[in-house]
């Protein structure tokens, strides 16, 4: 549906977004995660056409952005982070203005009543968009970028400012419109994309790091694999004997085991699973078994230890 291929951005000497290609493919959530500053709002103003790229082209369907952009952008609805709204409009007025814009070949009423109920607006159209929260303004955005019926929707932090409930209103709105449309997202909230998206595109410092489906980036990014076990017994015999397990790398004794019990959190090359052998350990040695379950790295596990070898990748480059 999209394709980006080696998109360069520059400022002056600074460059922004820098190489980067990747494509995103019918339907499904696609989240852009990456730190402030990491170029994810400049990449996404290069797909909407709002920003023209240094080098680099993109493909919109079958159409290249740069060669056609009026075919192009119409099969893409934009929100960005802070939506272009005129406040002293009704939600009715602004969003018939838009529908008039985009030259919409639908029966207008009928078609504006279903963009609303869509986006859960329908008992605001009335009032003033001055008048409303931010969290009716994101959806007032929202609807204005799915009228026309753009294949493509690309929301830059579609939750940023907004408090709990109303993030939560638009997260599940975002999954809806995932279902039957190509969503994108950025955001530098790790669980909202942990939550929402399909497929993760994380940046960092204007390089693509990962592209991926979310579940394959533990695969990608992390070394081995965790456990946590309770057991009681003799601690410093139980850690020796979990150490001298095939495969595991450390043993961490954690706080909180009571009445004789040790926690342990247990690291081990994600090539073999040992828990038939810690099982089978705590049986002959008559140490009971507690508790024992994997412990699955988080999004922001993950992010962390790309961002740090990036870092320090860097440093290697500028120390040679």
């Amino acid at each position: 549906m999209i394709e980006v291929r080696n998109l360069t951005k520059k400022y002056a000497a600074k460059t922004v977004v820098d190489h980067i290609s990747f494509a995103v493919h019918d339907k499904g959530i696609t989240g852009l995660l990456g730190l402030n500053g990491a170029g994810k709002s400049t990449t996404m103003n290069m797909l909407t056409g709002y920003v023209v790229p240094t080098t680099g082209e993109i493909l919109v369907g079958e159409y290249n952005l740069r060669e056609n952009p009026i075919e192009a952008k119409r099969m893409i609805g934009y929100l960005p982070e802070i939506p272009s709204l005129y406040t002293d409009m009704t939600v009715q007025e602004y969003l018939h203005f838009i529908y008039r814009l985009r030259k919409v070949r639908r029966t207008e009423k009928e078609y504006i009543g279903q963009i609303c109920e869509k986006t859960w607006i329908g008992d605001v159209q009335r009032r003033l968009i001055g008048n409303l929260s931010k969290g009716y303004r994101q959806r007032i955005g929202i609807a204005a970028a799915l009228i026309g019926d753009p294949k493509i929707l690309i929301l830059d932090e579609p939750t940023v400012g907004l408090d709990p409930k109303q993030i939560l209103e638009t997260r599940n709105l975002i999954q809806e419109l995932g279902q039957n449309q190509t969503v994108i997202i950025s955001s530098h909230i790790l669980s909202e994309i942990q939550e929402l998206c399909d497929h993760v595109l994380v940046m960092h410092h204007g390089q693509l790091l990962a592209n991926t489906r979310k579940d394959a980036l533990s695969e990608l990014f992390c070394a081995g694999h965790a456990l946590f076990v309770e057991i009681e017994g003799p601690a410093a015999q139980i850690w020796q004997s979990l150490m001298d397990l095939a495969g595991v790398h450390k043993a961490v004794v954690e706080n909180g085991g009571q009445c004789g019990a040790n926690r342990f959190r247990i690291e081990f090359d994600k090539s073999v699973d040992i828990r038939r052998e810690v099982f089978e350990l705590a049986s002959r040695m008559h140490w009971p078994l507690l508790e024992m379950h994997k412990i699955e790295p988080s999004l922001e596990d993950m992010f962390l230890r790309m961002t740090e070898q990036d870092a320090a990748d860097r440093e290697a480059l500028r120390a040679g």
